[in-house]
């Protein structure tokens, strides 16, 4: 089982999703090309569609 929490970042393929607001039943969520980046597209979903987003994806350490 996933354990989301806000500030984690998550690398799939060449994408990066960094969580910037975790509530209860939505995440918003970063979307950028490198674990730098400032810049970025930002996305509201639910946590069943962030999970399926990062199906297969790595957990980055920071």
């Amino acid at each position: 089982m996933i354990q989301l929490a806000q500030n984690q970042l998550w690398k799939k393929s060449d994408q990066y999703f960094r969580i910037v607001i975790w509530e209860r039943l939505a995440i918003r969520y970063k979307l950028t090309d490198s674990p730098e980046a400032e810049e970025g597209s930002l996305h509201d979903v639910t946590k069943k569609e962030f999970c399926r987003l990062i199906k297969g994806a790595e957990l980055i350490e920071s």
